[in-house]
């Protein structure tokens, strides 16, 4: 297998490889590194690659495997880092100009539950600066550029982590998600993003935007490749006091129970989340809502309390959440930020405590009424992840943001557990995503939906232009 097949094979393949021996994690870090070589000056996913450390990482991987101490199916497997995530002697940028020299004592925690696992770390990933935007164009690195189109946007924030994933230089990446920068920059791209519920996974080590809305979540090809990163970073860490002492299941082992989809009550909220979106958009999620019925689920329409209300809610959390963390700066260091970011983060300034304080109390009122309302009527909740397809680099505004967002941010203001899933493309050749939200920390139930539709499909084997041919076994 050439080393261009190689870096097209999903994780769970790649792992399973590596268990047999058939594969040395030596080998497979060295043709994600050359993919690295080949393409990434074309779409810019990376501001740091860690060549040296990855291949002595990989080197270490492969004594401990050939020596009995194997750890599991992301032992031995490059996986990169949104450059939010803290890197013990490796710089975290967090996408600024601010951060650009600032080198971490420590990994956070979910960088080091993956290296626990075995995980090789290839780098750190581009994004949105400060990962307060959804186009994931960076003024002070360049944009992430899609891999579909590099003339239009990856979608942002976690917008490196999408293209490396879905450009095959890397299996798996880690992103954030404050209002949808994980699913949508995995809608536009082509791949799997997957949010967990809020507290599921620890943010201690990672660059905050606005805590109260900040999620940690996989970035990958195929849904069981999400549930095997989101096991190896879920659960408790008491140094983050969000995260919560909920059981972390065996997630793959709940996917490979083949229960079918019958049963399975799917809801469809129509407002608004179908209304003012790209015909091409519905289009593929309609036929994605055919195939769910097909696999046996039951799909209703439904409507969301307080759903209008949500995206003020947000933006009154997450305004001075993030000023508060950034004000300091922004009186010391204003020109160092970028002009979009800079202007959202004077917004923050005007907030009133009493909006946020009436945001927050929304916040609860809606989680209450959904969980003993809405969520014992459904299973699932089905919309489109992003309204509109990838729009031009040079189209990315403010506007664009709030587009792209739209669908996605009611259910961080939820806390609940949310995936993207590729459902089409459009005439131009650009992806369309499939968003499913479950129940609190149930993402295991979110996963079976998705691995189902997933696999009475083909969408996510096909390969943007950059990538080579799949090859035979990469599925």
């Amino acid at each position: 297998m050439s080393g261009a097949e190689l870096t097209q094979l999903s994780l769970a393949r790649a792992g399973e490889m590596i268990r047999r021996r058939e594969l040395s994690p030596l080998e497979l870090t060295e043709a994600c590194l050359e993919r690295i070589d080949r393409v990434d000056a074309a779409l810019n996913a990376f501001i740091t690659v860690t060549r040296k450390e990855a291949l002595e990482e990989a080197r270490r991987a492969a004594q401990e495997i050939a020596r009995g101490r194997y750890r599991g199916p992301l032992h031995g497997v490059p996986v990169a880092l949104k450059d939010m995530f803290a890197t013990k002697g490796v710089r975290t940028t967090a996408g600024s100009r601010i951060m650009a020299d600032r080198v971490p004592g420590e990994d956070a925690e979910a960088t080091a539950r993956l290296r626990a696992a075995g995980a090789v770390v290839l780098g750190k990933l581009n994004l949105h600066e400060f990962a307060f935007g959804a186009t994931g164009v960076n003024p002070h690195y360049g944009p992430a550029r899609n891999p579909w189109d590099t003339s239009r946007i990856a979608g942002g924030s976690s917008s490196g982590s999408a293209v490396a994933v879905a450009s095959g230089e890397c299996f798996a990446a880690l992103g954030t998600d404050t209002g949808g920068s994980v699913r949508i920059p995995a809608a536009l791209c082509g791949i799997v993003g997957f949010k967990p519920t809020y507290g599921r996974v620890s943010r201690w080590g990672v660059v905050p935007l606005s805590s109260s809305l900040d999620h940690v979540g996989p970035l990958t090809r195929t849904v069981e490749d999400a549930a095997i990163v989101l096991a190896a970073i879920a659960g408790r860490d008491p140094k983050d006091d969000s995260s919560l002492d909920e059981p972390v299941p065996d997630y793959r082992r709940e996917l490979r129970r083949d229960r079918g989809l019958d049963g399975t009550r799917v809801g469809l909220p129509r407002r608004p989340f179908f209304e003012d979106a790209d015909g091409e958009v519905l289009a593929a999620v309609q036929e994605a809502l055919r195939v769910l019925a097909e696999l046996g689920a039951e799909v209703e329409e439904v409507s969301l309390p307080h759903i209008s209300e949500m995206p003020a809610a947000a933006r009154d959390i997450m305004l001075p959440e993030a000023f508060a963390y950034h004000q300091a700066w922004l009186e010391e260091r204003p020109q160092d930020y970028g002009d979009d970011v800079r202007q959202r983060l004077e917004m923050g300034r005007a907030s009133s405590a009493a909006s946020y304080e009436q945001a927050q109390r929304l916040r609860e009122r809606i989680v209450q009424e959904w969980r003993t309302g809405l969520f014992r009527k459904i299973d699932i909740l089905a919309t489109p992840t992003t309204a509109i397809p990838a729009p031009p680099i040079e189209a990315s505004d403010l506007r664009t943001t709030m587009a792209l967002v739209r669908l996605t941010n009611p259910f961080n203001v939820a806390g609940l557990p949310a995936v993207s899933v590729p459902c089409g493309f459009t005439r131009a050749g650009l992806p369309v995503g499939l968003q499913l939200v479950g129940r609190w920390f149930e993402e295991g139930a979110v996963l079976r939906v998705a691995r189902a539709y997933e696999q009475a499909t083909r969408w996510h084997r096909r390969l943007p232009s950059v990538a080579a041919p799949l090859s035979p076994g990469g599925a």
